[in-house]
């Protein structure tokens, strides 16, 4: 009887060692985001709300009867690190998804790893679009959801003639301001009357850029400026703008990269007036933005600590992957994908998000203006907007569309009615 036991004991004990690590262990969720480097005054905060969600879910019981287990990297503002990480969370940590990038130069590095080792990513800022992969779902907003809704308000509200494109020197500022620079001239501004200027990230020295800008307006027409300008480089652009004295009246400022938490490193006093384009701001009046900002500053330990967009797209998409996930009974990452199209979750500014087949959301977009305490008057806002992953307004891009579940492609050219494999966005 002795021996029987013992063989017995020795079974379920080789028996559990055979078991996949997910079986025994917790679901482990990967947060890839700069926690040092020049991106990471947006990103730290980004961190801090993955391990504010993972939190409230393992409170709420987990996850399939299994608790979360937050694995936190620090990418450092850093490239090509951004895909060591990666797959060091895929294939040493075994994460079952990723939440994380801020630029798209760092997701694009990540990419190829995660569409190698069929990882999945979560990505939460607004981005260049033109890029539909299997293994990415983009809760930021694409060009309509955010950069062509702003330039129409340039155009109609404010009665713009005469724009200048700044951006920080990587693929999302420049493929934005092409498809900005098309749009544009395709509503009768002339080319002539297009200003467009990147910086080093990191860059400080913006008095000979701003007098270009000033510059630009000699001959009494309305300039206004959109900024694609990324990280840290925001605080010396808007001081230079208020050591020159231009305030929104004279040259209004619409920025991408621009939200509460940036805002809460400056001195806005001289911003007031200018604008951001966003799906969320943190002045939004509803129960469900009370609820996430008690919980957040319950969380943080700081009621002074402001939440922002990205955030925002870190809560919606975490939300939509838990339910995918017990949708599908598993975290695999087909499963879960195929789980996800359809997904709907109500956002904080009062509508309800929907994940798309091209696996980009549906978003209201906001116009805000900034106040001197630096939050937002949202002095605009649209229903849902559906997510395009491809441009109406790059020829090579019209004729493209994506569609993962009845055609199985994030490329399809609707000319050729063909599936494209690749396409260099650089």
């Amino acid at each position: 009887m002795k021996k029987i036991k013992t063989f017995l004991a020795g079974a379920v004990a080789f028996s559990a060692l055979s078991l996949p690590a997910w079986a025994q262990d917790t679901i482990k969720v990967g947060v890839l985001h700069s926690l040092s480097g020049t991106m990471a005054i947006s990103e730290t905060t980004l961190k801090d709300t993955m391990l504010m969600l993972i939190d409230e879910q393992n409170k709420k019981g987990g996850v399939l009867g299994k608790q979360l287990e937050a694995v936190v990297v620090d990418p450092a503002s850093d490239w090509p690190l951004f895909a060591e990480k990666a797959r060091e969370l895929l294939t040493v940590s075994n994460v079952d998804v990723m939440f994380g990038c801020w630029t798209s130069v760092s997701r694009k590095s990540v990419l190829p790893v995660i569409e190698e080792l069929n990882g999945l990513l979560f990505y939460p800022v607004q981005y260049e679009g033109e890029e539909s992969s299997k293994n990415v779902f983009y809760t930021g907003a694409a060009p309509n959801q955010q950069a062509i809704p702003a330039t129409d308000y340039f155009l109609e509200e404010l009665g713009v003639e005469k724009f200048a494109l700044l951006g920080t020197d990587y693929v999302y500022p420049r493929t934005t301001n092409n498809i900005l620079e098309s749009y544009l001239k395709s509503k009768g501004i002339a080319e002539s009357d297009i200003f467009v200027n990147y910086t080093p990230f990191g860059h400080s020295d913006w008095s000979k850029i701003v007098s270009d800008v000033i510059a630009l307006g000699a001959d009494g027409k309305k300039v206004g400026v959109i900024s694609t300008i990324n990280g840290d480089a925001n605080i010396g652009f808007y001081k230079e703008l208020a050591a020159k004295g231009v305030s929104a009246d004279d040259i209004p400022v619409v920025a991408f990269s621009v939200g509460e938490e940036e805002l809460s490193g400056l001195d806005t006093s001289n911003l007031v007036g200018h604008l951001a384009a966003w799906n969320y701001f943190m002045s939004a009046d509803t129960s469900e933005n009370a609820t996430f900002i008690e919980a957040w500053h319950a969380f943080i330990g700081d009621t002074n600590r402001v939440t922002n967009d990205p955030m925002e797209a870190h809560y919606i998409g975490f939300n939509m992957w838990v339910n995918a996930v017990e949708q599908a009974g598993t975290t695999d990452v087909d499963a879960v994908r195929e789980a996800m199209w359809g997904q709907e979750f109500p956002n904080l500014t009062g509508g309800m998000a929907v994940m798309g087949t091209n696996h980009h959301l549906s978003k209201p977009v906001l116009i805000g203006e900034i106040l001197a305490d630096g939050q937002f008057d949202i002095i605009s806002q649209t229903e849902e907007v559906p997510g395009d992953a491809w441009t109406d307004f790059l020829p090579e891009s019209a004729v493209l569309t994506s569609d993962w579940k009845d055609l199985g492609c994030g490329m399809y050219n609707t000319e050729t009615q063909s599936c494209v494999q690749i396409k260099s966005n650089y």
